[in-house]
């Protein structure tokens, strides 16, 4: 937590602060506020402002039990669960969702979703690579955006990282910058040991107008500033690094308490305790995402809730289920009320699906061979769902589609062309982002 003393002040943009500023942490994930701002220097021609909000499900989500199931099959793998009438006709999905049924024709499913590993860890669903393959360096969907597109508002980052950290540190890596170089991370700003890179000792609000002194108390500056490539840009990023600091915009987007009662009270609470060993379901963070885009960031990522259900599957996912639903559609419909659906982009997937059959615990095992997606808005063509699966759910059928393929899909909507657009590395070799996969033509 960033507490700064002192009297009334009146900042940069005009707001003012009271007795104590105090600011919900800028975590890095080990990276400064400088390396991460300075990413923003390197960008290109100036594109409209479009948004992906990537909404995280740790431990695996059961594809059978929400959008895949398989009445046909006998009770061992059917399990407990009934599936409802969507309003598009032809698509049924559980009855513990019915939010989302009622507007399905504002979602598409993907149910033949392949790619995945069987580890819990989250790069997977960043990146579109798993844990091992991002060992070569490949970057997260943030950090490309990050690199590849002009910032929006300079005093909001492009990528924000909503991951709460986690008690299995797998579900919550930073996202990985690879190839494209650390500069171009994620905020992290609900990360326990905040301001880890950025601790401002002693800083009353007075000696906050100078910048020299607000700079020096950077912990870590003179070790990362040697990572930058310039004078000239290690002065840029401290500007915009001192922008946000004194600025309200990051902060009051992350201030969810500003928002109307009426918007607030649409979102609902969800649940503040850890679920599992993965995260709390906070509703507020769904709700801080569409507030972050719609100020300046290009890609917010939410850790939601705990999926690894080994026993007592249907008993956990009768309670977690409705609380998703009621989420995720109050996402959707928010962003439909103010006209974003074109421009923001939304998934909501884990990082591999169950298995087929259900196990003497009432649970289902881990199954990295098919799993489901959920995606909504980007201009998307919704209403409809892609792919089948086998009999059993156990494989993919009709349509196998990558997480890597959907990556594509999202690059699309944000401008960048997977098939022809490639970034410098820091060798000053081209890398094409996700060679050998497209965009879905179902969705665009």
């Amino acid at each position: 937590m960033l507490k700064i003393l002192g009297g009334r002040q009146r900042f940069c943009d005009g707001v003012s602060r009271r007795e104590f500023l105090q600011i919900g942490g800028l975590a890095m994930g080990g990276l400064s506020l400088t390396d991460v701002l300075a990413a923003e220097a390197a960008v290109g021609q100036k594109r409209p402002h479009k948004a992906v909000i990537m909404i995280y499900l740790p431990g695996g989500p059961s594809h059978q039990d929400t959008f895949d199931l398989k009445m046909d099959a006998p009770a061992e793998i059917r399990g407990e669960f009934k599936p409802i009438d969507t309003n598009v006709p032809g698509i049924r999905i559980t009855e513990h969702l019915p939010k989302i049924a009622k507007m399905m024709d504002r979602f598409a499913v993907i149910r033949s979703l392949v790619g995945a590993r069987d580890e819990h860890a989250n790069p997977v669903c960043m990146s579109g690579y798993t844990l091992a393959e991002q060992r070569v360096n490949h970057p997260s969907m943030g950090a490309v955006f990050s690199r590849m597109l002009p910032p929006v508002e300079p005093t909001v980052p492009s990528f924000v990282d909503l991951i709460p950290k986690t008690q299995h540190k797998p579900y919550c890596i930073p996202a990985a910058t690879g190839w494209l170089g650390r500069q171009y991370g994620a905020v992290r700003p609900d990360e326990e040991g905040m301001m880890n890179d950025m601790v401002l000792k002693d800083l009353t609000l007075d000696r906050l107008t100078d910048r020299k002194r607000l700079l020096s108390s950077l912990d870590n500056f003179r070790r990362r500033v040697e990572d930058l490539d310039s004078a000239q840009g290690i002065a840029a990023a401290q500007q915009q690094a001192f922008n946000i600091l004194t600025s309200r915009k990051f902060v009051e987007a992350l201030d969810v308490s500003r928002e109307d009662p009426k918007t607030r009270e649409l979102y609902g609470n969800g649940r503040d305790g850890i679920v599992g060993d993965a995260a709390p379901m906070k509703h507020a963070h769904f709700l801080a995402a569409r507030r972050l885009v719609e100020a300046g960031a290009r890609c917010v990522t939410v850790g939601y809730g705990f999926w690894d259900w080994h026993g007592g599957n249907f008993s956990n996912l009768k309670t977690y289920l409705p609380m998703l639903d009621h989420g995720v559609t109050a996402l959707i419909q928010d962003l439909y009320d103010r006209g974003l659906q074109n421009d923001v982009s939304v998934v909501v997937w884990g990082e591999f699906g169950r298995t087929p059959r259900i196990n003497k615990d009432a649970g289902r095992d881990h199954w990295p061979n098919v799993s489901c997606a959920l995606l909504s808005g980007g201009g998307m063509r919704t209403g409809q769902a892609i792919g089948t699966t086998t009999a059993d759910g156990g494989y993919a059928d009709e349509r196998p589609l990558h997480y890597r393929d959907v990556m594509a899909t999202l690059y699309q909507r944000m401008g960048i062309d997977n098939r022809k657009d490639t970034v410098v590395d820091f060798t000053g070799r081209p890398q094409y982002l996700l060679p050998g996969h497209e965009p879905i033509a179902e969705l665009i």
